[in-house]
């Protein structure tokens, strides 16, 4: 599916109203010039996510931003997904930490319901949506593979990070620095793919 590149050097908002990941995509889009103003900034509402899918929830915020905004939007909608409990947390995974985001909580949920399942496959996926005010809108998606271990290793990253080993390697995301991490997350896959296929070329 084709449809408008974002111009190098514009000015795009970020559906979202967390600081840290306005900060991390702001490091992730410096090479094309873009500026990134967040919804917080801007004062939008959190639209209610109602989707059965991360590119279904991506749509809905970055839609809603770029109506209420005027400009081109970005939303991401991310998740860890087990395959031994069908997928869960999936679009899920923020609200297993229950209404505090605890993810202590929600890491400790994953392991007890996994049990003694000898299945430990479980993946990152993290979907990026464009939308433009017209409402125009393109996904891209991102994931990751790998396997969910206990007991949590490692102070980095976020979410369940400390649970989640890549296909490939011995440590943790959490015991990875940001580079480290970056170089084959779910959202760096995603954000490859975005940059390749959503932006004017250099």
């Amino acid at each position: 599916m084709t449809g408008r590149l974002l111009p190098r050097g514009g000015k795009i908002v970020l559906a979202s109203h967390n600081k840290g990941k306005l900060e991390e995509f702001r490091v992730l889009f410096a090479p094309t010039g873009i500026e990134i103003v967040s919804a917080a900034e801007l004062g939008l509402p959190e639209p209610e996510e109602t989707a059965d899918s991360f590119a279904g929830n991506a749509e809905i915020k970055a839609l809603a931003a770029a109506r209420a905004s005027g400009l081109p939007a970005l939303a991401d909608d991310s998740g860890f997904c087990v395959r031994a409990l069908d997928g869960r947390p999936g679009i899920y995974s923020a609200r297993w930490g229950g209404p505090t985001r605890d993810f202590d909580a929600a890491m400790a949920r994953v392991n007890d319901e996994l049990g003694t399942s000898p299945d430990r496959h479980a993946a990152f996926v993290a979907v990026l949506c464009l939308a433009w005010p017209d409402g125009e809108t393109r996904c891209v998606e991102g994931r990751c593979e790998g396997e969910a271990v206990w007991p949590p290793r490692g102070a980095g990253g976020h979410g369940y990070d400390p649970i989640f080993v890549p296909e490939g390697e011995t440590r943790s995301f959490a015991e990875m620095n940001g580079d480290e991490k970056n170089a084959v997350s779910h959202r760096g896959r995603a954000l490859e793919k975005f940059l390749a296929e959503c932006v004017t070329p250099a």
